[in-house]
């Protein structure tokens, strides 16, 4: 059932599976391809064109899980059944990925064409002259990726592969996975006695721990493997309607106390070097000691802040304050060109504390002027400097980018050098697309932190939650690996390694050449401020392709480091491990590649003879438009203009799946617009249903643009 008007967003109207769109321009290609019908004059184009989502003829799910990330790939065939078989219509795939998925790549196949995403050199991308519009590749929102195939004729069946990363969530000896799969009634072909296939698979490998207990799934698995820390699922059936919801599971890695292994692989790529991954794992014992916290709120309130970014954090600051226990203290500094303290000294988190802090934070309103950060941060080192008994923390949140970014990170990485065992551990979240999401990471990786983000408004206050919660939940600190200091020939991509946190599991990972050490110990502080050492198991990781489960989070933080070093080294480094693992950076670009095919039988054919399927001539290669998030913008910081107040690249596309869907539910033009006709069509025979497409799409479509709102179609020709 639909939600009520009044309490549905913009994102309701997104997709919320794997989608394909046809992208119609021109009413008068609408038609059945098979059964050609009456075309009711219609004239005009559509600017923006309107968007008719694809019948989807058979899909396949396929997750792979590791550790704490899972590969996703999803197979599907659509048709264009709303375009006439002598008319073609561009494509638009849409990706919609769960909790920090990044894209690895596309894959479409036709009669005789295919097209594959590839990821080339920034030097390489230079040499290519056809350049993609900014609304034929990209991201629609963070989490949903766009790609746009040209002129496909009408009544052709597409083939899909499509592949992401996405990372599990974890609570208390738990790991979960959401992945998109809530397919819309309308995608169901309208014919009933056309078979539509559905298919999950999914392999679980926990790497490091053998008992593993699968908890809870949406879809109906059937277990047909399981062996130490090993299980895999499948779910196959002839259906009468897609998916309708998203495909979920979670299993357990439960264990009392904090466990962990190594695990090592062999590679053979440019580096010739092998790779470790260390896990360490809070378990799940809730009552373990947390530490006495002393902790300092540094908050960004510069004009760009203004509305929902600073509301979402005051709100979030406000949520943090509460989980704080009586024996901890706490401050909050608010900055743009100069700061603002809430107190002249740290306070006990008593409850008459917390509620002036709450008010005052509250009352904090965004003030003009230019960003300095510098300042803030040297007041909330100073305010820890004499930390006994407690671990400091400061938890940095700005949305902008300065200019002394390096020489914030270098003066920090001397100050906490030289400040003693518990050093403040410094935990950085970013807001949109013009602060320096790498400068932020860089900072808590020097801080021994946590890094956290949100690039759309809607997302800021529940991922800033979760920073604050794996912060305020430290259970091993001053964690050191007493091999790593004695052996020249391990690289540890991480400069100092992060605190363990009750929220989520701790990786290490690095490269190693000869013969790996026998033996390792971990050692650390625990809450109590005890002592903690544990040796660590190590074991083959030949099931596990570490290079690609560890890839996203080793580009970004080699990243990090190749932006404070400014190393052009690191930066070949970090491209060459992009191409190599299908992965985004910022020293790649993303291409498509199309491909011309040809099916060739020889000579003679004879019944059964196989096809040969040839390539005739080279793919022509276009590439799309710039997929990271750059190095931040120091020009928007100083004219301190809001996040979001720019759409990205991507503006009018977003605007097209809300406009194209969301009148079926208001006013009377509701009842004959795209979404509307799709779900009368689902309900009628092909010819009955093709009438009243072409019907819709003629009269109403134009109309519903319209009707969303007067600036629609500004352009739209009488």
């Amino acid at each position: 059932m639909a939600p009520p008007l009044m309490e549905r967003s913009t994102n309701w109207y997104l997709p919320s599976a794997p989608m394909v769109y046809a992208v119609i321009s021109d009413p008068r290609t609408v038609d059945n391809p098979d059964m050609p019908s009456y075309q009711p004059y219609v004239h005009g184009m559509y600017d923006p064109p309107a968007l008719i989502p694809l019948q989807m003829m058979g899909v396949n799910l396929n997750v792979d899980c590791y550790v704490d990330t899972a590969i996703i790939v999803v197979s599907g065939t659509w048709r264009i059944h709303c375009v006439m078989g002598s008319r073609s219509c561009d494509c638009l795939i849409a990706v919609p990925m769960g909790n920090q998925g990044s894209i690895l790549g596309v894959e479409v196949d036709l009669p005789t064409k295919s097209y594959v995403t590839e990821l080339i050199g920034e030097q390489e991308s230079k040499g290519i002259g056809k350049i993609a519009r900014p609304e034929d590749g990209g991201f629609l929102k963070p989490h949903i990726f766009t790609l746009t195939i040209p002129q496909i004729d009408g009544g052709t069946n597409i083939s899909i592969k499509i592949r992401w990363s996405q990372m599990l969530s974890y609570n208390a000896g738990r790991f979960s996975l959401t992945v998109p799969f809530c397919f819309p009634e309308y995608v169901t072909p309208a014919i009933k006695k056309i078979s539509k296939k559905e298919k999950i698979e999914l392999n679980v490998n926990s790497g490091v721990a053998n008992g593993i207990l699968c908890k809870a799934t949406s879809h109906p698995l059937k277990e047909i493997r399981r062996h130490e820390g090993k299980f895999s699922f499948l779910y196959e059936a002839e259906i009468f309607k897609w998916s309708n919801t998203d495909f979920r599971f979670s299993y357990s890695v439960s264990s009392g106390n904090i466990f962990g292994g190594i695990l090592l692989q062999s590679l053979y790529d440019y580096d010739q070097s092998d790779m470790f991954c260390i896990y360490l794992f809070p378990g799940s014992e809730q009552n373990r000691k947390v530490f006495k916290k002393e902790v300092v709120f540094v908050v960004d309130i510069s004009e760009s802040m203004q509305g929902r970014p600073l509301e979402s954090t005051k709100s979030a600051i406000s949520a943090a304050l509460s989980k704080l226990s009586p024996e901890d203290s706490f401050n909050i500094i608010a900055f743009s060109n100069e700061a603002f303290q809430f107190s002249t000294s740290m306070e006990l988190a008593s409850k008459d504390a917390i509620e002036r802090a709450t008010a005052w934070i509250s009352m904090k309103y965004t003030v003009g002027g230019s960003t300095n950060l510098f300042i803030p941060l040297e007041k909330a080192a100073d305010m820890l400097s004499n930390t006994r008994g407690s671990i400091p923390m400061i938890f940095l949140v700005t949305d902008g980018s300065v200019e002394d970014e390096r020489n914030i990170c270098h003066w920090m990485q001397k100050r906490l050098t030289n400040q003693g065992v518990l050093c403040p551990s410094i935990h950085t979240f970013g807001i949109g697309s013009f602060c320096n999401h790498y400068f932020l990471r860089m900072l808590a990786m020097i801080g021994r932190g946590e890094y956290g983000a949100a690039f759309d408004l809607d997302s800021i206050e529940v991922q800033m939650n979760k920073l604050f919660s794996k912060g305020l939940s430290t259970v091993l600190a001053n964690i050191t690996i007493d091999a790593f200091d004695d052996c020249e020939e391990i690289e540890v991509y991480s400069s100092r390694i992060p605190d363990l946190s009750l929220e989520s599991p701790l990786t290490i990972y690095g490269r190693y050449q000869g013969s790996f050490p026998d033996n390792l110990k971990v050692k650390g502080i625990l809450g109590d401020l005890s002592s903690f050492t544990m040796d660590l198991k190590i074991r083959r990781a030949k099931d596990i392709p570490l290079d690609s489960v560890l890839a996203r989070r080793q580009i970004d933080l080699l990243t990090a480091q190749a932006w404070f070093s400014e190393n052009k080294r690191l930066e070949e480094k970090v491209a060459k491990l992009s191409i190599q693992t299908c992965n985004i950076s910022e020293y790649t670009r993303m291409t498509l590649l199309e491909k011309n095919i040809m099916k060739h039988f020889g000579a003679w054919k004879k019944k059964g003879d196989p096809q040969k399927i040839v390539e005739s001539g080279p793919p022509e290669m276009i590439l799309l438009q710039r997929l990271s998030v750059g190095f931040g913008d120091q020009i928007a910081t100083a004219e301190n203009i809001r996040p979001g107040s720019q759409e990205p690249e991507l503006p009018e596309v977003a605007k097209i799946f809300i406009k194209t869907t969301s009148n079926y539910f208001g006013g009377i033009c509701n009842r004959c617009c795209c979404m509307g006709c799709i779900r009368c069509c689902s309900k009628m025979n092909n010819q009955c249903a093709t009438t009243l497409t072409q019907l819709c799409t003629a009269l109403a479509c134009i109309g519903c643009l319209h009707c969303c709102s007067e600036s629609c179609c500004p352009n739209q020709d009488d």
